[in-house]
């Protein structure tokens, strides 16, 4: 279920797919880099403006799922207008600051992003650019990132199923929500 904040800047509504924290595990796989699964925590948050603020940190996982260090961590500000065209500005952990451009696929909470500009610190790897999906499945969210360098041509590195992570808060609100004329005995649910 899609919740809208009342307080959520109006231009920010096809991104209300994004709200809250998402938690979950994916596959990093790169030349040059050790090929891991990791875990991963992702907010989306909003202060009333027209951005949502973005927040990621992943961490190699060892063969039993259990966290053994930091792999990247990265955050940034998130807008749409009225053609539905995003843009993003992320900063990394690694030295990189990238603006990223795409738009909202129609009648659908997906996501395609491309990067439009990238600086690097002396410190950073090399890397020249990306793309990345971003998609609302099932109440899930999915994404899978592509980067390129001088030596590597655009390739899928990252990817991760991610699930929201529920607050007693959520919890309390969506109690308070329920009608009046609720079933006690809960089978009525499945009749």
């Amino acid at each position: 279920m899609i919740e809208i904040p009342s307080d959520l800047h109006k231009d920010l509504v096809p991104l209300a797919f994004l709200l809250g924290t998402w938690a979950g595990a994916g596959v990093h796989d790169f030349p040059g880099s050790e090929k891991c699964n990791f875990g991963q925590e992702v907010s989306f948050t909003h202060d009333g403006r027209d951005f949502l603020e973005y927040h990621s940190h992943t961490w190699v996982l060892d063969d039993d799922g259990n966290k053994v260090r930091p792999l990247e961590s990265e955050s940034g500000f998130w807008r749409i207008d009225d053609a539905r065209k995003v843009e993003v500005t992320m900063t990394r952990d690694d030295g990189v600051i990238e603006i990223w451009y795409g738009e909202m696929a129609d009648k659908k909470p997906q996501i395609d992003l491309v990067t439009d500009a990238v600086a690097r610190t002396a410190a950073s790897r090399p890397y020249t650019g990306g793309k990345r999906l971003y998609g609302y499945v099932k109440s899930d969210l999915m994404w899978v990132g592509e980067k390129q360098t001088p030596e590597v041509e655009l390739r899928p590195y990252m990817s991760a199923h991610l699930k929201k992570v529920v607050t007693p808060e959520d919890v309390e609100r969506w109690a308070k929500a329920l009608p009046d004329d609720m079933p006690d005995d809960g089978i009525a649910f499945f009749k």
